[in-house]
C-alpha cells in the first residue's frame, strides 16, 4: 500500500496543482538555460514545478528516469538522468545501482530494462505507449521462420517485444546493426542472416554489407513516412544545409542525405561538425533536444512526431514516481532466454565513435528477401 504525504496525495487526486514559486524557478534555472531556445516561458511555467517534484521523488525512492532521445526538451534535459538511443538506455539500465527506473520511451524499452533489471522496480508512465515496429512480430512468427530456414541465425532489432528476443540469438540497434549481422554470419559460418523485423533498416544493413539478408515487412510509422522527395523540396528551400537520415528510412531517402546514421550517431556529428544549417530526418523531438547543445547550428525541422513517444509527459513521469505505476513485468521463463540475446547486445564492445552507414554503398541496389 501506498504511504502518501497530505501533499502528495491532495496532487495524486487533483485537489491541488505545483506552483511555480521563487524557490522552484531558482531551482530549475539551469535547466531553463539549456531548453530555453525550445521551450515558452509561458511552458515552462508550468513545466518548472513538475522537473522539480520530480527531482524530489527520484531522491525520496532512489529512482533514475532514462529518456531516450525522442522525448521533449522538458523531459530529456529536465528529468532524465541517463539520456541517449536504446543501446544506450539499455546499457545504463544495466549499470543502474537505482532501485527504481522510469523508462521514459515505449514499452518496449521498459521490457528490455526489466529483462536486463529483474530485480528492479521499472514502471512505464503510460502502457499506451507502444511501437509499430514492435507490434508488426510475434514470438510465434520467429519461431517459425526459425523452422522454414534452420541454421541461418536471427538477429532482432531491439524495437521488438521480450517474446520476440527470446527467439533470437541477439539484438541489435540501428548503431551497431551491420557490425552485429557480419559477427553472427562468422560465428554461425553462413553467407545469410535474418534481420527483423524492419524492413527499411534491413534494406540499408544489406547495402553496407556482403551478407545476405532476409527480413519482415515492419516499418516504422514515422520514419517510413520520409521520402525522397521531401529531401529535394528541403535542398530547394536550404540549399546549404546538411541533411541527416535515420537508417529506418527508405533507402532511397539515405541515397538522397549527406549522412547517415543513429540517433547517437547524429547527436555525434552535429557536436563535432558543428554545421551553419542541419536537418535531421528523424523524430523531431530528437531535433530540440540536440539543437539545446548546439546553439551555433540552425535546425531545419521537417517534423513527424511519434505518437507514441508524445504519450510520455512529465506529469505522468511524476504519476509514476508518485504512484508506482505503471509496473512492467516479463513472464520470468521469456526474460531468461531474451536477457541471452540482449545480453550479447550489451556485451559487443563499443565503438570510439558511433557507427555510420557508408552513403557511396547506400547509393548501390542490393536485394533483401522478406520473408
Amino acid at each position: 500500500m501506498l504511504n502518501l504525504s497530505i501533499r502528495e496525495a491532495l496532487v495524486a487526486d487533483g485537489s491541488t496543482s505545483l506552483a511555480f514559486t521563487r524557490e522552484v524557478e531558482e531551482g530549475t534555472a539551469p535547466v531553463w538555460e539549456k531548453i530555453r531556445s525550445r521551450v515558452t516561458p509561458m511552458e515552462w511555467r508550468l513545466h518548472a514545478p513538475l522537473v522539480d517534484e520530480i527531482d524530489r521523488l527520484k531522491r525520496q525512492k532512489n529512482a533514475v528516469v532514462l529518456a531516450h532521445n525522442y522525448m521533449a526538451p522538458e523531459i530529456f534535459h529536465g528529468v532524465g538522468d541517463f539520456t541517449g538511443d536504446s543501446l544506450g538506455l539499455a546499457r545504463e539500465a544495466a549499470r543502474s545501482e537505482a532501485a527504481i527506473i522510469v523508462q521514459a520511451g515505449v514499452h518496449f524499452m521498459a521490457e528490455t530494462s526489466k529483462i536486463l533489471c529483474p530485480d528492479k522496480t521499472v514502471l512505464i508512465p503510460d502502457p499506451r505507449a507502444g511501437c509499430s515496429l514492435a507490434a508488426s512480430i510475434t514470438g510465434a512468427d520467429v519461431r517459425l521462420i526459425r523452422e522454414r530456414h534452420a541454421g541461418v541465425p536471427v538477429v532482432t532489432y531491439v524495437n521488438t517485444s521480450a517474446a520476440v528476443k527470446a527467439e533470437s540469438d541477439i539484438c541489435c540497434t540501428s548503431a551497431n546493426a551491420v557490425e552485429v549481422v557480419e559477427r553472427m554470419a562468422r560465428e554461425f559460418g553462413v553467407d545469410r542472416v535474418i534481420l527483423l523485423p524492419d524492413e527499411y533498416l534491413a534494406r540499408n544493413v544489406a547495402r553496407q554489407t556482403a551478407v545476405r539478408i532476409l527480413s519482415w515487412r515492419g516499418r516504422c510509422e514515422v520514419h517510413e513516412k520520409f521520402t525522397a522527395q521531401d529531401i529535394a523540396e528541403i535542398r530547394e528551400a536550404w540549399p546549404g544545409a546538411e541533411i541527416l537520415a535515420h537508417p529506418e528510412c527508405p533507402t532511397e531517402v539515405l541515397a538522397a542525405a549527406d549522412f547517415a546514421g543513429s540517433t547517437a550517431a547524429m547527436s555525434d556529428y552535429v557536436a563535432r561538425r558543428k554545421p551553419r544549417q542541419v536537418v535531421l530526418i528523424t523524430e523531431c523531438s530528437m531535433a530540440d533536444n540536440v539543437a539545446c547543445d548546439a546553439p551555433e547550428t540552425q535546425f531545419v525541422r521537417p517534423c513527424n512526431l511519434c505518437p507514441h513517444m508524445q504519450r510520455i509527459t512529465l506529469a505522468n513521469i511524476r504519476d509514476a514516481l508518485l504512484l508506482g505505476r505503471f509496473e512492467i513485468t516479463v513472464d520470468p521463463a521469456t526474460a531468461a532466454r531474451a536477457r541471452v540475446a540482449v545480453q550479447r547486445m550489451i556485451d559487443l564492445p563499443p565503438p570510439a565513435r558511433p557507427a555510420r552507414y557508408d552513403l557511396v554503398r547506400a547509393r548501390h541496389h542490393v536485394d533483401v528477401e522478406l520473408l
